[in-house]
């Protein structure tokens, strides 16, 4: 007569007594192969990508200061016009 234990492990038993693993509780081989950053590579992404958005910041500001050349000498040229206009 077998019990309800015995029988639970013949059922479970493959390769001659070796039970199967669950594969309730394993991971996918991608989740152990990950690579973790360490702190250097986690500060220098940080840096790079405060750089590249500082660079973009500066180059907007040169940007701003040609246009305001720009304006500054259209006012120019106008104030030399009213000049000549008036004499």
């Amino acid at each position: 007569m077998m019990t309800p234990k015995y029988d639970w492990w013949w059922g479970k038993r493959v390769n001659d007594n070796v039970p199967s693993s669950s594969q309730e509780n394993t991971r996918p081989i991608e989740e152990y192969l990950q690579v973790i950053p360490s702190k250097l590579e986690i500060v220098k992404q940080d840096f790079e990508k405060k750089s590249l958005e500082l660079g973009k910041m500066t180059e907007k500001l040169e940007e701003e200061k040609i246009q305001l050349g720009l304006d500054i000498d259209v006012q120019k040229l106008e104030i030399q016009e009213e000049k000549i206009k008036a004499d």
